[in-house]
């Protein structure tokens, strides 16, 4: 992921907001219209004008995707706005999976530019259109109540924390695109066309292109009734939650749940069962399962016992059953960064000095465990194998093939673990190694 030519942030900036830009007509009917709408209130009291940022995804899928940055960067030039943006790479041996691919690296990287600039509120462009578009597709692929609820006009955004949090919009959830279309047309404003929106191989395109079109000539207020169903179904899931909540005191255990209280409750109530175990994985950002999988995990859990292992594999994680918990892993990959400790501070760390050093003689590598390494990560204590030191901190099996950090073929970190210890001082310029993760796009 490669992100460039960054707008520097105003150093009084009040609230800032951004705008993600496509270059398409919604997105910037929505950006006119918020600048539009900050310039009103700016004349009125600039102390409240929010400081507005354009964000751009280039997924490179698409030939023009080069001249779509440059018109969405020029655009961000015209309306006096900071601009950013990010380059997402894919392999396309997946072709038909690249939609979905592009989806997620997409909220990823929003996500990573928000919390970069300290935004608190995320705008995008999805309108009703989009909205009756979602309720149909989830119909197709017979969805419940969290599929059929579509997209929310607000929802915290994944990747978000306690000390920054950020807030995805949609305020244009409640306007058609021929609305949208027509102050387009009464502002001349200019967008561009995407020309993968044409094919039809992409059941979304077909359902605007074919379906809405006939449903709306059936009945005219098919794709705002399609967008009401789906508000009334999104209560409907929040009490949904609720229920789950109170059904998951004795099962859930922070981001993990019970076994033995799980069946039990699937053999008292299987559907309060579903329920809580689909209310799980949206905790944990996995996508809902199929009817007919989640049956099989329940033929599967009802077979073996309590201190039994197995593993599921779904949405590009692993589901394990381990010492009777369900736990959520995903493959995730990251790398060595040294952080600097302050001089005044009484932290130990590594020796500056040693560690440039061996920097620039090419003696730091990362390596994967090969088995029998020790390490001593604590004061008067033993050197001790990482097989012995993961069984004493309970680590899970598939968590043990932690990343290494090696200086002059030393080992002196493991991910997960901790630092070497005898490595350690506390005088002078010092660094951490700290193992960084991030996630493969």
């Amino acid at each position: 992921m490669v992100s460039s030519r960054k707008s520097k942030p105003s150093p009084e900036a009040g609230k800032r907001i951004a705008v993600a830009l496509s270059g398409g007509l919604d997105s910037v009917v929505l950006l006119d219209t918020v600048c539009r709408a900050s310039r009103n209130t700016g004349i009125q009291n600039t102390a409240i004008a929010p400081e507005i940022w354009v964000f751009h995804i280039h997924h490179g899928l698409q030939k023009q995707a080069d001249q779509w940055l440059v018109f969405c960067e020029k655009i961000a030039k015209k309306y006096q706005v900071h601009f950013d943006f990010r380059l997402l790479h894919f392999q396309k041996a997946n072709e038909g999976n690249v939609e979905a691919r592009a989806r997620a690296g997409r909220y990823e990287a929003l996500t990573e530019l928000c919390l970069e600039y300290g935004i608190e509120d995320l705008l995008l462009a999805h309108h009703q259109n989009d909205q009756a578009e979602t309720v149909l597709l989830q119909l197709l692929r017979g969805a419940g109540v969290a599929g059929l609820s579509a997209m929310p006009d607000k929802r915290p955004l994944n990747g978000s924390n306690k000390v920054k949090t950020v807030t995805l919009k949609r305020p244009l959830l409640n306007q058609t695109r021929a609305e949208l279309e027509a102050y387009a047309k009464k502002y001349r404003l200019q967008w561009i066309e995407d020309p993968s929106n044409q094919s039809r191989r992409f059941r979304r395109n077909a359902i605007r292109q074919e379906i809405i079109p006939r449903l709306a000539k059936i009945q005219p207020e098919a794709i705002a009734n399609l967008a009401r169903s789906a508000e009334l179904l999104a209560q409907s899931q929040q009490l949904l939650d609720r229920l789950a909540v109170q059904d998951g005191k004795s099962v859930l255990q922070k981001e993990n749940l019970k076994l033995a209280p799980l069946l039990a409750l699937a053999k008292k109530d299987l559907p309060a069962a579903n329920n809580l175990m689909r209310y799980w994985l949206k905790n944990n950002c996995l996508s809902m399962p199929s009817q007919e999988r989640l049956d099989s995990w329940w033929r599967d859990l009802i077979k073996v016992g309590l201190d039994a292992s197995l593993e599921w594999q779904h949405d590009e994680a692993s589901i394990y059953l381990w010492r009777g918990l369900l736990r959520v892993a995903r493959v995730e990959s990251g790398r060595w960064i040294f952080k600097t400790i302050p001089i005044k501070s009484k932290k130990q760390g590594f020796a500056f000095a040693w560690v440039d050093e061996a920097r620039q003689k090419g003696l730091i590598q990362q390596v994967d465990r090969k088995g029998a390494e020790k390490i001593q990560i604590k004061a008067n204590t033993p050197r001790k194998t990482l097989k012995n030191l993961f069984q004493e901190s309970n680590v899970p099996p598939w968590e043990r093939n932690a990343p290494l950090l090696f200086i002059d073929d030393q080992l002196v970190a493991v991910a997960g673990v901790g630092v070497s210890y005898p490595h350690l001082t506390a005088m002078g310029m010092r660094v951490l190694p700290e193992w960084s993760v991030y996630k493969n796009l």
